[in-house]
C-alpha cells in the first residue's frame, strides 16, 4: 500500500517518491516545485482537512484534499536531533 501526502499528520515529513494517477494534474504539481525527491513538511490543516498546508523548498503551499491524495510519499521519520531517514 502506498502512502499519499494525504495520509500524513500535521508535523509529518516526507519526500515525493512519485504520482498516482497522471495528466494535468502531474504538470502542475511539477510546476510547484513537487518533484520526486523533494522534501515537505505538513505545516497544518484546515478545520474540515481540506486545505492542507506544506512548507516546501522554503514556502508555504496549500493544497487541496484530492491534490495530495495524487502526490506518492516517502514518511520520514525524525529523532529530536533533527536528525531524518526515509521509511517505506
Amino acid at each position: 500500500m502506498s502512502l499519499t501526502l494525504g495520509d500524513l499528520g500535521v508535523g509529518d515529513a516526507g519526500r515525493v517518491s512519485g504520482y498516482a494517477g497522471g495528466g494535468g494534474y502531474r504538470r502542475q504539481l511539477l510546476a510547484m516545485g513537487l518533484t520526486p525527491g523533494t522534501g515537505l513538511k505538513v505545516v497544518r490543516r484546515a478545520p474540515m482537512g481540506d486545505p492542507v498546508e506544506l512548507e516546501v523548498r522554503g514556502f508555504s503551499l496549500s493544497l487541496r484534499r484530492d491534490e495530495a491524495q495524487c502526490i506518492l510519499i516517502e514518511k520520514e521519520a525524525c529523532n529530536g536531533a533533527g536528525n531524518c531517514s526515509c521509511t517505506r
